[in-house]
């Protein structure tokens, strides 16, 4: 790997990209896109530097730990910042020491740049085993997630279920490409096959951006409404339509899913992919376990059931409702679900098949290590 130390070296960068994220809130897949852009580093440098950014956010907690061990003070946010990057390189990167330490220790301000290779140097003596329960202080510092995420997750999962999810988790998510040129995750084309859209049908995607699911159905529907209330994200489901070719079946417009400017009984299938906690697909968003809060599940849920009563009213007689969320919670899964068809019971809920695991009268996909996000899926037929 690159040893540069430079202002122009991948370490550098990337260190200028965890500065946006921790202090200027900056979303690390757009502050990453943006340090690229402005780069002239090679194919591999670039590599390196989203392998540094995502994975020193993401396993922050458990570098934090690597480092404390080896600190007597409290340490300035730029210092711990740079140790945290030097101590994802030593033990979860498996940068050699002479190299991680060296070229870490050049990002340092001189005043610091003592006290960095020494703890560093400490780190890379006295590393952790990242596949080793017992060594660690308990299942959130080694697994990196904040502990409210691990107890609940355990609660809704179960503890051997919750761990295994967790840690595939910590795996960068690889890239699925359909058949029209989409990326698109395998559990997102899952939901795209739970709604089963047939030629001639008229669907609804009531939440649709960034139009993965909408492009994907408008390729075997009739036609393809896409509803989104930013006007910005509305352009990204129309610029999705032009590259997979779909334009002619995809309708985007800018909605509020909670008031859609439909007819009721309109659709043949509607599908609610509802903004949600995201706690089955934090591999693709690094930053994502230090942003949502215990807090935001119970008001999520109040909007999902809120989205998913809207979507009933589109569906025809007969027609399809799908709730998907990209989350594994109760609370925003099987407990939306009983709260629409306590209110609604012309909705009957239908079984989903393979791959879905059965959950309640819906079924889940687990994120798994070769991958797959974790994905929960529901489908009903209205009478």
């Amino acid at each position: 790997m690159n040893g540069r130390t430079g202002t122009d070296g991948p370490r550098a960068l990337a260190l200028r990209a965890l500065t946006r994220i921790d202090d200027d809130g900056g979303y690390a897949n757009l502050v990453l896109g943006a340090e690229l852009g402005r780069s002239d580093l090679d194919r591999r440098d670039r590599a390196l530097v989203t392998a540094l950014v995502n994975g020193t956010t993401r396993m922050r907690r458990a570098c934090d730990h690597l480092v404390d061990r080896f600190v007597q003070r409290a340490l300035q946010p730029e210092i711990r910042r740079i140790l945290r990057l030097g101590a994802y390189q030593l033990v979860f990167l498996g940068v050699p020491p002479h190299a991680a330490v060296s070229a870490t220790v050049g990002l340092a301000p001189r005043r610091a740049s003592g006290l960095v290779n020494a703890v560093l140097r400490r780190v890379s003596e006295h590393p952790l085993d990242p596949e080793d329960p017992a060594a660690w202080p308990d299942e959130a510092t080694r697994l990196s997630y904040p502990d409210w995420i691990v107890d609940r997750l355990t609660v809704d999962l179960g503890a051997d279920e919750a761990r295994r999810a967790l840690d595939a988790m910590n795996v960068p998510a690889p890239a699925t490409t359909r058949d029209d040129g989409y990326v698109q995750d395998d559990a997102s084309q899952a939901v795209v096959d739970v709604v089963g859209a047939g030629h001639g049908e008229l669907v609804v995607d009531l939440c649709a951006a960034p139009g993965g699911k909408a492009t994907a159905l408008a390729g075997v529907a009739g036609r393809v409404i896409a509803l989104d209330r930013s006007a910005a994200r509305t352009g990204l489901v129309a610029a999705n339509a032009v590259t997979t070719g779909t334009t002619p079946r995809l309708a985007p417009a800018v909605a509020d899913g909670r008031r859609p400017p439909l007819r009721p009984g309109c659709a043949d299938a509607v599908l609610l992919d509802a903004p949600c906690s995201g706690l089955g697909s934090l591999r693709r968003r690094a930053d994502a376990r230090w942003r949502i809060t215990e807090a935001d599940i119970a008001r999520l849920a109040a909007a999902q059931r809120e989205l998913l009563d809207a979507a009933g009213d589109l569906v025809r007689p007969g027609g399809r409702l799908v709730y998907s969320v990209c989350t594994l919670t109760e609370a925003e899964t099987a407990a939306v679900v009983t709260s629409f068809t306590s209110a609604r019971p012309e909705f009957r809920a239908e079984p989903l098949g393979e791959p879905w695991r059965p959950v309640g009268s819906g079924g889940r996909l687990l994120p798994t290590a070769e991958g797959r996000d974790g994905m929960s899926c529901f489908r009903f037929r209205r009478a």
